[in-house]
């Protein structure tokens, strides 16, 4: 499978003041992403994500290494790049005044998408992302799951092999984070490539096929959820599910450092009686990961953040 994006030694700095040193947003980074893939790119705050997705996009220069998207390079042939890729933003880049249909229609005009094709494409987007009754409803007047839907659209109008998408559910309600997950998997379904960051791991564990760990600029971590999951993992968990004298059920955990066949065994040697109803070994979850490559918890980058996205991150 080839490469949509490979990165070496990407490097970000910024000059802080006469007579500071400067200060290094991403430091030497390497990586490649797969086409066709959704890849997670995960950090804390202040790790250097936003700053990698900038540089990719064209929006800073980086300051030493190099990248190239889609097979072209990003220092020399920046504005094909940008007429391939699509970029979600963070925080929106649509026109309040301007209708759902209107903004499609003009991001359309910017990308150079034909005039025969702008009103038929635009009218399948706001279908695919449950937009038709809004077609006239002024982007200011949507609800913020309903922006942030159609910012993605705007960002596929033009077709593009290749989306960024900056954390895309950050404060959405339960239901609009979870239509907007399901969208991001159809995207992998037709092919896109989607480099996707978020601060929520449930949705990054249900979504990514690889998964990038950045903490102060440095890539710390990169592989699949399970292989990062299995890695992480030093001891064998074992839990019993028992029922007592009387009928009542209770969980217990045990830890060996023996493998699963010793664990289960001490496990089951410490029933005192009890019938056992089911017996699981256990595996890290991703937030595990996170928490001992960062030393951060998943509460900590939810805080940071002030969003409501990640709870329950079905789909």
């Amino acid at each position: 499978m080839s490469d949509a994006i490979c990165v070496e030694e990407l490097t970000k700095t910024y000059l802080v003041g006469k007579g500071r040193p400067p200060l290094t947003a991403v430091d030497g980074i390497r990586f490649s992403v797969q086409a066709g893939e959704v890849f997670g790119f995960l950090g804390p705050n202040g790790a250097g994500k936003t700053t990698t997705i900038r540089m990719l996009t064209g929006l800073s220069r980086p300051s030493s290494g190099c990248a190239t998207l889609l097979g072209l390079n990003l220092a020399r042939d920046l504005p094909h790049i940008k007429k391939r890729i699509g970029v979600v933003p963070e925080t929106s880049n649509l026109y309040d005044e301007l209708t759902a249909f209107d903004n499609l229609i003009f991001s359309m005009q910017l990308y150079g998408v034909p005039r025969r094709e702008r009103k038929e494409r635009a009218q399948a987007l706001l279908e695919r992302f449950r937009l038709g009754e809004k077609r006239d409803t002024p982007f200011a007047k949507l609800s913020r799951g309903m922006k942030r839907a159609l910012t993605i659209a705007a960002a596929l109008a033009h077709l593009p092999p290749l989306i960024f998408l900056d954390e895309p559910t950050t404060g959405l309600d339960v239901m609009s984070a979870r239509s907007l997950r399901q969208m991001i998997a159809g995207l992998r379904s037709e092919g896109v490539t989607v480099f996707l960051t978020t601060h929520y791991l449930e949705e990054a564990e249900r979504l990514c096929d690889r998964i990038a760990v950045i903490v102060k600029g440095r890539i710390v971590a990169l592989d699949t959820v399970d292989n990062l999951k299995a890695g992480s993992q030093e001891k064998t968990i074992v839990e019993l599910t028992l029922e007592d004298f009387e009928g009542r059920q209770e969980k217990k955990r045990f830890e060996c450092d023996d493998g699963v066949e010793a664990a289960v065994q001490r496990s089951l040697a410490e029933t005192n009686g009890r019938r056992v109803l089911a017996v699981n070994t256990l595996r890290p979850s991703l937030e595990d990961v996170f928490i001992r490559l960062t030393g951060l918890s998943a509460e900590t980058m939810l805080v940071d953040k002030g969003g409501k996205g990640g709870g329950n991150a079905g789909g």
